[in-house]
């Protein structure tokens, strides 16, 4: 018997009668590849912010007990004052605190990716280049819807109501979410030039203005006459008058418009700087 043995087909062995198909890889560039990138991207931070306990005080507890804070001790001089119940301003105004202070922790989680060269390694990986934000500003989003559907739970036991329906409550809901994106644009923007303490200052400087100067505490004439109108028009005075109308009753084609303009100007503007410094992050990580 001969000890020369001919080569074994593992085809033939396994009975396979045609050679196995080849299979082609997707370009990175398509649009197929965008969207599934982006949704990756968008769980994986949405898994690393549940497991974050800075995250879920920042985003929930935060928000909600300021909530009931404002209620105790503001809640009814407010009403005297304007003849409004003040729960409708103040929900509106707390759900887009919660939307801007989830915001920073997640500029300060941006930060801590590109100092430990995740952004990079994601750089050198075949991913599409815009899943990275993408995928950040979709999952920014998500978290918004969570904390505003949270924030009007609270609201509802302290005597938030539909007042207006359901399609109103629905349109509601999507005020936050639509303000929060803009806002997380501008701090992704402001997360690629500065770091650490200066970035949580300068925030800071952003948040305290426009939270303290709106129309969730009393109406805009109760202001000085000089500061009505920067009052009246700022985009978290907009989105919250929007609020109200959509919840209590009141005007609500201006404020939700005025809401849209400024969440499409806000886009225009950081956009560009944001995508730039996003590249210019992962490629200095990388």
């Amino acid at each position: 018997m001969s000890t020369t043995e001919a080569p074994i087909d593992a085809g033939e062995t396994l009975g396979w009668k045609t050679p196995l198909p080849e299979v082609t890889a997707k370009p990175e560039s398509a649009l197929s590849t965008w969207v599934e990138h982006s949704l990756i991207q968008c769980k994986r931070l949405l898994l690393v912010w549940t497991r974050d306990p800075a995250t879920t005080i920042q985003t929930l507890v935060f928000p909600a007990l300021t909530l009931v804070m404002f209620q105790i001790v503001l809640g009814n001089p407010v009403t005297a004052f304007t003849g409004q119940p003040s729960i409708f301003g103040q929900v509106g105004l707390l759900s887009l605190v919660a939307a801007m202070s989830g915001a920073v922790v997640s500029a300060l989680g941006f930060g801590r990716e590109k100092a430990t060269g995740l952004l990079g390694r994601f750089w050198t990986m075949p991913i599409h280049r815009a899943a990275g934000l993408t995928g950040r500003l979709l999952a920014e989003a998500v978290r918004v819807l969570i904390t505003t559907v949270f924030v009007i739970g609270v609201g509802l036991l302290l005597g938030f109501r539909f007042q207006q329906g359901a399609l109103a409550g629905l349109a509601l809901i999507g005020v936050p979410v639509l303000f929060g994106t803009a806002f997380a644009v501008l701090v992704t923007a402001l997360a690629t030039r500065f770091e650490g303490v200066v970035l949580l200052n300068v925030i800071g400087v952003v948040n305290t203005l426009l939270m303290f100067f709106n129309t969730g505490f009393a109406p805009a004439f109760a202001y000085p006459k000089w500061l009505q109108g920067t009052v009246e028009y700022q985009p978290m005075s907009c989105a919250i008058d929007a609020i109200r109308g959509l919840s209590y009753g009141g005007p609500v084609a201006k404020p939700l418009l005025l809401t849209v303009l400024w969440t499409v100007g806000i886009v225009a503007v950081c956009a560009y700087p944001a995508v730039r410094g996003y590249r210019r992050a992962a490629e200095t990580g990388a």
